[in-house]
């Protein structure tokens, strides 16, 4: 399969996470966490924005909010707050928090909100993990987002919480603790938003222990694509039989998210990290088209 990688103008991201297509603004967002940077990516003009959240350290993802102007979800430190942003202007605020997670307790004050995502409904799902990378503690927990700003504490004893994605015609979920090597496919009730009967659907088996699952998406017909952190490569994995379908090779070393997008769904968005001094291009962002493969609508956070 001839598959084509392109890099994004004006895409540096020192650790780019978090990639969320919006199909009315026809734009992909997506942020820098380590300079508490918010992205947007304009598929028209083929150019991308930036903005700065004033007065923070950490900013983990960005999601728009369902049937609000401007107003995204954004993981800033352990927090879960609000921003209106334009997708043109340089900076901007946090207007609300939403919930903080792990106060008053000494084990976690290092931790930090990693990636985060909205299931089919809204409801958003996010987790935390200790913020040295190199530091390999299991601080992190995993939580669900219920009514009115409360949270619901799901898993615990996390490395570093990560890819996301659902299969909502066969009613499963998958996650990615990165520390753990694995993904892993639940049985997903939408109702409740409930995980529940882990199992393992593909194993990184390697034994160089700097390269990890990261990020992840789902296309239409079922199929995950992972990011793999060390890797330089998107794989695509049939989660029935765990195996590689197709591995998409990025030239930066350090893969850390996927989203599909463009008009037609079908473009596949690669953010890339430059952190522990990689050369360039890391930190690109690249579209890769030509993979035969249409992604899903991703949801908005309903609040």
């Amino acid at each position: 399969m001839a598959y084509q990688v392109e890099p994004l103008p004006n895409s540096y991201a020192l650790l780019g996470e978090g990639p969320h297509w919006d199909i009315e603004k026809q734009s992909l967002y997506f942020v820098d966490i380590e300079h508490a940077q918010v992205l947007r990516y304009d598929y028209a003009q083929n150019w991308i924005y930036r903005c700065q959240i004033e007065n923070e350290k950490y900013a983990s993802f960005i999601i728009p909010i369902e049937g609000a102007i401007n107003k995204f979800i954004v993981g800033i430190g352990r927090r879960v707050g609000i921003i209106n942003w334009d997708g043109i202007s340089k900076t901007c605020k946090v207007e609300k928090d939403v919930f903080t997670v792990e106060q008053g307790d000494s084990n976690f004050i290092n931790n930090r909100i990693n990636d985060g995502k909205c299931d089919p409904r809204g409801r958003l799902f996010t987790g935390t993990m200790y913020s040295d990378i190199i530091v390999q503690k299991r601080t992190g927990n995993f939580y669900k987002m219920e009514e009115n700003g409360n949270y619901k504490l799901l898993f615990d004893n996390i490395g570093i919480s990560n890819g996301l994605a659902w299969n909502e015609k066969i009613n499963k979920s998958y996650y990615i603790d990165s520390y753990d090597y694995k993904v892993r496919e639940y049985d997903y009730d939408l109702n409740t938003g409930s995980f529940k009967n882990p199992m393992t659907v593909f194993n990184l088996d390697l034994q160089d222990k700097m390269i990890a699952p990261d990020g992840m998406t789902i296309d239409s017909e079922g199929f995950l694509y992972v990011a793999i952190f060390g890797g330089s490569s998107v794989l695509k994995i049939h989660p029935k039989n765990g195996k590689v379908l197709l591995n998409i090779k990025i030239p930066c070393e350090s893969v850390t998210s996927v989203a599909f997008g463009g008009p037609n769904l079908d473009i596949l968005f690669v953010t890339t990290s430059a952190l522990f001094d990689k050369p360039s291009p890391a930190g690109t962002t690249y579209k890769v088209t030509g993979i035969g493969a249409k992604g899903l609508p991703m949801a908005k956070c309903q609040l």
